[in-house]
């Protein structure tokens, strides 16, 4: 079995404050800076976001998130085995997918390939197989072949295609914390109800692909994004000049390096929670320890004033120019891992026809802020500006700020 070094042993950071963080959580639960509840249980509708509210009520201490989040698992994965042997197959698929976000969610907080995180990972396959086998939707899980392994995705449909029938398609990269798995929701998807397909990827350093050996480096998304985008043009179900790029949090870097990349191969990218600062100082060195300890294991790192080398590397002023579709961020103007004039600053840069809707004092998940609360529904923003792009709409260049009270007030670039 493949095992790197111990966690405890690579950052002076996680050391120091490890034993804080397990008071913070002691206190305030698992979402002491984000929300791993709210965020992932979501997806599965109101019972996920209830499994997921279960297995937090239990979490004391860092080390209890992983084993809580997999009895959580569990105990889904039994309930659905009981109702697929009854015959009840929407129930069956229902549960199995809640069960394989908890089972990813329980492998979050291991950063080392260890018998724990393969045992919650191996769960995980299996449950998301079984959703697969009864979902109301076409999906396809997929191997991309990427250096010399492979890229691990699911391919979603929004619908069985007819003949001659294709789709436009989003390609979902996650953050640092996301997996595929939590990329499509259970009950009326944003991308799938707007008749576009969902290519939800396991990018460098994310999820299986990085059990499987690849990590993430400051560029190597441009290339495994080209990989894709070329594989997508090759299915029959997508319409390859039609693909548009979603990312969220980390994947507001991962995503804006492969639109710099693929240029006009995409017709738009849009990315939510943004992590642009130059060398990630504040999300790797003033946020929670556990980003940079999760990080390096991305990476491949084990030492880390090396790693404080590497990171330095991250900066998209290289590559704004590059940008050549249209792009849109969405971001929270008080976000705590990424201050949001680095994203005002990268934005000056950058030539293409570019749309900046910032929420007025909403964090980094936009969340706990009367403007998000308010205003439109970030969702809808997001796949609405997406489906336009793939039907090549005008795009308006502009910066919209969402107020208090909701109102947005855009000022043209």
């Amino acid at each position: 079995m493949q095992k790197t070094v111990g966690m405890e042993n690579r950052t002076k950071r996680w050391r120091e404050q490890r034993w804080l963080l397990d008071s913070v959580i002691k206190t305030v639960g698992p979402e002491w800076d984000q929300g791993r509840l709210g965020g992932k249980g979501s997806r599965g509708g109101a019972s996920g976001l209830a499994s997921f509210r279960r297995a937090g009520a239990k979490m004391k201490k860092f080390d209890d998130i992983g084993p809580e989040f997999g009895r959580e698992g569990q105990r889904r994965e039994t309930i659905a085995r009981d109702f697929e042997e009854q015959g009840r197959f929407v129930s069956a698929y229902e549960n199995y997918f809640i069960a394989s976000l908890l089972y990813a969610s329980a492998q979050w907080p291991y950063f080392d390939i260890n018998d724990e995180d393969l045992e919650w990972e191996r769960r995980m396959i299996e449950c998301y197989n079984k959703f697969i086998a009864h979902s109301p939707h076409p999906v396809e899980r997929v191997d991309i072949p990427f250096k010399d392994a492979a890229l691990s995705a699911f391919l979603h449909l929004p619908a069985t295609p007819l003949e001659n029938d294709n789709f436009p398609c989003v390609l979902h990269i996650g953050g640092m914390d996301g997996s595929k798995e939590n990329m499509v929701a259970l009950h009326g998807d944003s991308a799938l109800k707007r008749g576009m397909a969902v290519l939800a990827l396991d990018g460098p350093g994310q999820g299986e692909t990085r059990n499987r050996g690849i990590t993430i480096s400051s560029d190597n998304f441009a290339e495994a994004a080209e990989t894709v985008v070329n594989w997508l043009k090759k299915r029959t179900e997508i319409d390859g000049d039609r693909i548009v790029i979603r990312g969220s949090s980390f994947g507001t870097y991962y995503g804006t390096v492969a639109a710099a990349g693929l240029k006009d191969k995409i017709k738009g990218y849009c990315g939510t929670g943004v992590c642009q600062e130059p060398g990630c100082d504040t999300i790797f060195n003033t946020a929670s320890p556990t980003f940079k300890v999760r990080f390096m294991f991305m990476a491949g790192y084990e030492d880390e004033d090396a790693f404080d080398v590497f990171r330095q590397e991250f900066d998209l002023r290289k590559v704004a120019k590059e940008i050549s579709a249209p792009y849109m961020i969405v971001a929270g103007e008080a976000d705590q891992l990424s201050p949001i004039h680095h994203t005002y600053e990268l934005f000056e840069l950058i030539d293409a026809p570019k749309r900046l809707v910032v929420y007025q004092d909403a964090n980094h998940s936009m969340a706990h802020a009367s403007s998000g609360e308010l205003g439109e529904d970030r969702e809808s923003l997001v796949y609405d500006w997406l489906r336009d792009r793939v039907d090549e709409k005008l795009v308006i260049s502009e910066k919209v700020l969402v107020d208090s009270r909701g109102v947005m007030h855009p000022t043209p670039y």
